[in-house]
């Protein structure tokens, strides 16, 4: 990563634990829940997420939920329980496998994509009912960098309550939680949303995290149109491929669209104050 853009990417760590931190306590002491449910996948995001949360609320209002498919990997489980453990969580795992294996019984011609897809709907079907049984929120853990390129899965993992990291770079969650000293074979890992043995982010999206850190922050923040960004000299297939993201699934960093009728469409329109 060019000194520039990290210079500009690099957080005061302290600040923005204690803005996070409050941003949770706050979103659960105005819904009136007992704290949050978080899918633990022994990834950064999760791991962050979780420690952020416990920081803010207490590790026993904090409750980790494992959801691992047959198929995942054993390291991503112990991983997890590590981080569990690491912050004193309550923690359970359910397998998804019964539920997912029913339905491909039926859609027996479903691609990887689609699989990958049910899992993380089911994952998220599952955290909202334990939330409910629990009192509690479903805490996010996508970061902007995957939500600006919409790798992520419609009222799958893009589905919370509240999202302590969607401001966030994937270079910042690195850097968040070095300071918060979590584990160290989990912030050392490639990032894998664990949907097949040896899938990796990167090797879906076709770029590195580091580059698209920049591209994007050179595209958002800044301001510089894809011309300028390759201008400064980054490979233009990769910028291309990064704007081509970010316009193809827009869609899913949206909420519902909803015909205008009256004068007080919801989400379109002022909401009543919340405070």
């Amino acid at each position: 990563m060019s000194r520039r853009v990290l210079d500009h990417l690099h957080l005061n760590a302290p600040l923005a634990v204690a803005v996070l931190t409050r941003f949770i306590r706050d979103a659960v002491e105005t819904s009136g829940t007992t704290g949050v449910v978080v899918g633990l996948s022994g990834g950064i995001d999760s791991s962050l997420a979780a420690a952020l949360a416990a920081r803010a609320l207490g590790p026993e209002r904090v409750h980790g939920f494992l959801l691992p498919y047959r198929t995942s990997s054993a390291d991503s489980e112990a991983d997890a329980r590590r981080v569990a453990a690491h912050l004193a969580l309550p923690h359970r795992k359910i397998d998804i496998s019964p539920m997912i294996d029913a339905y491909f019984a039926i859609e027996t011609d479903a691609d990887p994509a689609r699989r990958g897809n049910k899992m993380a709907r089911e994952r998220m079907t599952i955290l909202f009912d334990q939330a409910k049984k629990l009192g509690a929120l479903v805490l996010g853990t996508s970061n902007k960098t995957e939500i600006l390129l919409g790798y992520s899965t419609v009222f799958g993992d893009n589905a919370s309550s509240l999202n302590p990291l969607g401001d966030l770079y994937k270079h910042q969650v690195w850097q968040l939680a070095r300071h918060l000293e979590l584990p160290a074979e989990v912030v050392a890992k490639r990032p894998s949303a664990d949907l097949w043995p040896g899938q990796t982010d990167e090797g879906d999206l076709g770029f590195d995290y580091a580059t698209a850190d920049e591209v994007l922050w050179q595209l958002f923040d800044e301001g510089l149109t894809p011309d300028e960004v390759v201008e400064r000299g980054y490979d233009r297939a990769v910028v291309e491929r990064i704007v081509t993201f970010e316009r193809q699934f827009r869609f899913k960093r949206r909420l519902m669209l909803i015909a205008r009728l009256s004068g007080s469409a919801v989400n379109l329109d002022q909401e009543i104050p919340r405070d």
